[in-house]
């Protein structure tokens, strides 16, 4: 077995023989991936997709099948919301935070149109209907749904809300598989050849330029000539603890990581060739507290008893806002209209009840007028209709006051709080991994989680943020390395 690792490239002259030659090698066969592969493949490209499990899938597979597209989509105008690309892009921008790429977000923004019919011309089915409320995803075949933190503030106040998630039309949870299966029918009808079991272990470099791949298959080295460039789309690196402790450590904060094999290889791989690797200090991360619906109308406090955001936000926002807090747990307050019994998944307890807010507080052991104090804030104002600390909105804003009362831990490291990682390659808009001085590097290019994309700030995420971002990117890579 040769010498080879993801930290080091080899150089040509080392390489003993040529065991692949293609155009494109593609690593990685999620979303990213197939659409990477149907690009290159449909600008007459040869194509190599290697990837290291015995089949399509990533994380992708394991998502919702939920894509996010606005800018005035015939879902969007069937069902009365008037969206504009300069809305959307807005809001593309504000969900990205301090980590935006500006010049992603006004290229997808203005492309995500074409980009909902291109996946419509690659087979993937929309029902086109809207179904209303704060749902996390469909378990019916609808279409349209809010998936992010739209009609909250403070996202409200500089960009119109509307609905923007669309998912794929399929039945009950775990649209992302089938979503798969349509881009990788794709891809192969158009002339990939696909290599499964095959582990990316470094890359090939003919001076400053990238010239293959060094993929590992049945336990031995093989060497991948690709004459135009080498697609990287691996995923983030969820899976890799190492990684995490160096780059990422307040995600060790929560428990339950969310991927298939992300242990961060092609942001490796990216680095070792010259590539920059940003914002990796960024991570979603949800707690399923909109399971059932009525809790979203709660109020969440922390162990000091005060509130910390609009409870109206997207479910991952408040989530990530939560791990912010002190104490390792936050609480969420309901009341007798508004609390049902938490899923078993959520991993969610009852930490205290009362007839008031006054025995709620003692129960929690909290000092006397803390949380007592919030709520009795909050109600006055929520009969008013106003929420003058965070803005929280109608119809989700309403005051808590029928008792019994019951107050639900949250706790990061036993409530079920899954994550992901948000940061990696820097890339341009057409998917070239850019060095440190921001120039393309030669024959290497990424999209998807191995880069920092459209859900770069863990702050801001939305659901469909991501398979936007893969799915559109993916072909950019695919598109740029063919050229």
């Amino acid at each position: 077995m040769t010498s080879c690792s993801q930290y080091h490239p080899l150089a040509i002259d080392a390489v003993p023989q040529w065991d692949f030659e293609t155009d494109v090698a593609v690593i990685g066969f999620g979303a990213a991936g197939a659409c990477a592969a149907i690009e290159a493949c449909a600008a007459g490209a040869r194509v190599m997709l290697f990837e290291r499990s015995s089949g399509s899938g990533g994380a992708s597979a394991l998502s919702g099948g939920e894509i996010y597209i606005g800018g005035g989509t015939d879902a969007q105008k069937a069902a009365g919301f008037d969206d504009t690309v300069e809305d959307f892009t807005k809001y593309l921008k504000l969900a990205g935070g301090p980590c935006a790429d500006e010049a992603k977000c006004d290229l997808y923004g203005r492309e995500a149109l074409a980009h909902y019919q291109w996946l419509k011309d690659q087979g993937v089915p929309y029902r086109g209907n809207f179904l209303p409320g704060k749902v996390i995803e469909p378990t019916d075949d609808s279409t349209l749904i809010w998936s992010g933190s739209e009609a909250a503030s403070p996202f409200r106040n500089h960009a119109r809300p509307a609905p923007r998630g669309h998912v794929i039309q399929h039945m009950g949870w775990g649209g992302g598989r089938p979503l798969i299966d349509i881009l990788e029918a794709r891809a192969r009808d158009l002339g990939a050849e696909i290599h499964v079991d095959a582990r990316a272990v470094a890359l090939i470099v003919d001076g400053d330029r990238v010239a293959g791949a060094v993929v590992r298959i049945d336990n031995a080295d093989h060497f991948v000539r690709a004459r135009k460039g080498v697609v990287l789309a691996t995923g983030g690196f969820v899976f890799n603890e190492a990684m995490r402790r160096k780059y990422c450590p307040d995600s060790f904060r929560v428990n339950a990581p969310i991927g298939d094999k992300d242990d961060g290889v092609g942001i490796e791989l990216g680095v070792s060739a010259g590539g920059d690797a940003i914002h990796m200090d960024q991570f979603f991360t949800t707690c399923p507290w909109t399971m059932p619906e009525s809790h979203a109308f709660g109020v969440l406090v922390n162990v000091q008893g005060q509130r910390f955001i609009n409870e109206d936000c997207y479910h991952g926002r408040v989530s990530r806002c939560a791990v912010d807090q002190p104490g390792g747990k936050v609480y969420q307050l309901l009341d007798l209209s508004t609390f049902e019994q938490p899923l078993d998944i959520a991993g969610i307890t009852i930490a205290g009840t009362g007839e008031t807010w006054e025995e709620v507080e003692a129960e929690l052991g909290m000092p006397k007028g803390t949380l007592s104090a919030t709520m009795a804030f909050y109600n006055e104002y929520a009969r008013a209709g106003r929420d003058p600390l965070f803005d929280k909105q109608a119809p989700i804003l309403r005051p808590l006051d029928q008792s019994p009362f019951v107050a639900l831990e949250l706790n990061f490291e036993t409530s079920y709080f899954s994550f992901f990682t948000l940061g990696g390659l820097k890339t341009s808009t057409a998917g070239e991994v850019l060095d440190r001085a921001g120039q393309p590097i030669a024959g290497l290019f990424a999209a998807g989680r191995c880069t920092s994309g459209l859900p770069a700030w863990g702050h801001g995420y939305s659901s469909g943020l991501s398979l936007a971002d893969c799915t559109f990117f993916g072909r950019q890579a695919g598109r740029k390395a063919a050229a």
